[in-house]
């Protein structure tokens, strides 16, 4: 039994269930928490490749999780409670993106996106919370992306499962909050890990060239800054580190001067064009001298 085990108190040592683990961002957090002295499990499809990144921890337990297997889900919880007594943050980090036009993806190709990035996270969210319940407290972290708050060509479907992280994450806020546990959507920018690459990254071998200047542009873009992007992952672990000793967490955390940039060029563009349109979006309602 480890220190975190016993101890009653949550600000540290903390307990941690992270998936997607063994490498991108999710390594980066686990390596984050394990120097830091807490305890983590640590999550992936193939567990030895948890053992091959970390070495032997008593600190760490690695687990095998497909996500997608919701009874899996369950045991590696329940593996995790079993260890370490307790889970204080779970980090919802596995996903993988998918490069192409809307109309480029194939339904085949879709469904497994939303498998991993919205009902795996549910199947893991599902299995955590009863014990965060029982103790009336916890903080789930979900890793969106930029573009879960803007979505673009040729990551328009990929997009779309990070918008449902948003939506989820939201409504988790609200529902979580009276019970004492946290809710927190984290999105970062482009940051310098394997994400763009085809170990995380799908790309559609369907090609329309009516899209050539759109989606194309991008195929072409994610190339070229594969391994040059802005970010630090290890300063975005740091900063996860920062969010979970906050005893008053934001329901979301952009991080990367990239999403700062996206999210105030969205808000101007959803201000203007909801002044151009606020006459006929105002004239739906009943008049008000209407009696139901």
């Amino acid at each position: 039994m480890t220190a975190a085990t016993s101890s009653s108190n949550t600000s540290s040592p903390r307990v941690w269930f992270i998936t997607g683990a063994s490498r991108g961002i999710g390594a980066r957090i686990a390596e984050a928490a394990l120097a830091q002295g807490d305890a983590v499990v640590a999550a992936a499809r193939d567990a030895a490749s948890i053992d091959k990144r970390f070495g032997r921890h008593d600190a760490l337990l690695p687990v095998a999780l497909d996500v997608t297997d919701e009874a899996q889900a369950a045991r590696a919880v329940q593996a995790g409670l079993a260890r370490f007594g307790r889970i204080d943050v779970l980090v919802n980090n596995a996903g993988y993106g998918l490069l192409g036009a809307v109309e480029e993806a194939s339904a085949e190709e879709v469904r497994p996106l939303y498998d991993t990035n919205v009902f795996g996270l549910l199947n893991v969210t599902r299995a955590v919370l009863p014990a965060m319940r029982e103790r009336r407290a916890g903080h789930v972290i979900n890793i969106s992306s930029l573009g879960g708050y803007q979505s673009g060509p040729g990551f328009g479907v990929y997009c779309s499962t990070k918008f449902a992280v948003e939506g989820l994450t939201e409504a988790l806020h609200g529902e979580l909050a009276p019970l004492g546990i946290h809710a927190t959507v984290v999105e970062p920018g482009y940051f310098r890990t394997e994400f763009l690459d085809s170990t995380s990254l799908s790309v559609s071998p369907r090609i329309l060239g009516d899209y050539a200047a759109t989606a194309g542009a991008v195929r072409e873009a994610a190339t070229r800054i594969n391994l040059n992007q802005p970010g630090d992952p290890v300063r975005l672990a740091q900063a996860v580190m920062q969010l979970a000793t906050s005893a008053t967490p934001p329901l979301r955390l952009p991080l990367g001067t990239d999403t700062l940039r996206v999210i105030s060029e969205k808000h101007a563009f959803v201000e203007k064009e909801t002044a151009q349109w606020k006459a006929l979006a105002a004239s739906t309602d009943f008049p008000k001298d209407v009696v139901a």
